[in-house]
């Protein structure tokens, strides 16, 4: 067998690795929790809100720490919105549990603390699943959901040029844009 037709099986030349290296902050990450759930209302206008909190370092977001307040409904609002706007495929909210809301049930229904523990963790998943996604990542939607106080459901559906922007204003003050796009193109390959 000819030395051309065996595979190259050595390894990449790679610089040690530092301390600053092993215990600095990751190259990108995205963290999103779901807690503190509270309960408010009376009758049939109770209902359950969550707090969202975002940590970021990824270029795309204005923010890099925000913490908000959302109910269910506003979760199925951000899955409609992605579903009619985005190309990608968004994954199932936890259910309705639309027999929870009986009257005349013998427990608290939706409003019992492990059926909101549980709504919680899924909640969670799918919010992580969908800002996860790069091409979830440029909807104006998703940015409006996990940074502003409100959201503006009159909003204009659209993208978000965060990158664009800044590399505009790198390029403004003499600086490279190497560092701004480079984290996101490393995203997109992911997909």
């Amino acid at each position: 067998m000819s030395d051309t037709a065996v595979a190259d099986t050595r390894r990449l030349n790679s610089k040690p690795q530092d301390l600053t290296d092993a215990y600095g902050p990751p190259s990108n990450f995205l963290e999103i929790d779901i807690f503190n759930p509270q309960t408010v209302g009376v009758g049939r206008a109770r209902f359950t809100t969550y707090e969202v909190r975002m940590r970021t370092n990824l270029p795309i977001f204005k923010l890099k720490e925000s913490c908000v307040r959302r109910r269910y409904s506003d979760f199925e609002w951000l899955k409609n919105e992605l579903e009619r706007d985005s190309k990608i495929v968004v994954p199932p909210l936890p259910g309705k549990a639309l027999k929870r809301q009986l009257p005349f049930r013998g427990d608290e229904g939706i409003f019992e603390e492990s059926f909101i523990e549980e709504r919680r963790q899924g909640l969670e998943q799918f919010i992580n699943k969908i800002a996860g996604h790069p091409l979830a990542q440029n909807e104006r939607c998703l940015h409006m959901f996990l940074q502003e106080e409100a959201i503006d459901r009159n909003y204009v559906p659209g993208k978000v040029f965060l990158i664009l922007e800044a590399c505009q204003n790198r390029l403004l003050k003499g600086k490279s844009c190497k560092n701004v796009i480079l984290p996101f193109i490393e995203l997109l390959r992911a997909c």
